[in-house]
């Protein structure tokens, strides 16, 4: 299994409370594009409509830009596929429990591309503080650490 875009940004604006993995609904160039890294995911989420998800605001940049479709729109929203059970938990999760679903990362999974999608809540900026500093510290702490042997 190798990941082939991420968010990084996801965990320090959001704090993950489960995970799901989804299947997408994709164009061959689009493929060909994610398994070359063209792509992102930063300020993409995922809303449910009429039953079905969503990636919307997700980047995947032409594979080719010559020989792909004048039609093709790099940020349209693209189909996940989930199974009902799945789709009603993440439904009922961001409308009722006001949470937000966002993408973590694209990976493969056999020969399909798959996508991580993260029930999260939005940290706000005093939280966002701590992980800053947690991080410095630890930084800290390992440095110490190396330089003692």
């Amino acid at each position: 299994m190798s990941t082939y875009i991420q968010n990084r940004k996801a965990r320090f604006d959001f704090e993950i409370l489960e995970t799901l993995e989804a299947g997408l609904v994709l164009q061959g160039h689009e493929v060909k594009s994610i398994r070359a890294g063209k792509g992102r995911l930063e300020g993409s989420f995922v809303i449910v409509r009429g039953g079905e998800a969503f990636l919307t605001g997700a980047t995947i940049a032409p594979f080719q830009p010559a020989n792909t479709p004048k039609s093709y729109d790099p940020e349209r929203p693209r189909k996940l596929l989930l199974s009902k059970k799945e789709l009603a938990h993440l439904e009922l999760q961001t409308e009722t429990a006001r949470l937000t679903a966002i993408p973590l990362k694209l990976y493969n999974s056999g020969r399909n591309i798959k996508l991580e999608v993260a029930i999260a809540r939005g940290k706000k900026k005093y939280d966002k503080r701590e992980s800053i500093k947690a991080r410095d510290t630890k930084r800290d702490i390992d440095r110490t650490l190396k330089s003692q042997y």
